[in-house]
């Protein structure tokens, strides 16, 4: 049996190291997207967070500004009732 060609060999030796070198690239790219994945949910839950606290935040202001307007119409209720009475 013949042996191969050197340049053979030499091509064989480059087909092997560039598959290794495609091979760590990818597992470095994954790894970099996954962390890219992770800090993209990081994210979204402080958004959610935010929106949450600005829902609240804005529920307790209307509820506030709802309070006040009751407390206005007693306050005028009160003050007509006092200048209607006989004292």
């Amino acid at each position: 049996m013949k042996t191969p060609p050197e340049s053979f060999l030499l091509f064989k030796e480059e087909l092997r190291k560039a598959q290794l070198e495609k091979e760590r690239l990818q597992h470095y790219y994954e790894q970099k997207l996954a962390e890219v994945n992770q800090e993209l949910c990081r994210l979204k839950e402080q958004i959610q967070s935010q929106q949450d606290m600005m829902r609240t935040t804005l529920e307790y202001a209307s509820n506030l500004e709802n309070r006040l307007t009751e407390v206005k119409e007693e306050v005028a209720h009160a003050t007509s009732r006092s200048r209607n009475s006989i004292y």
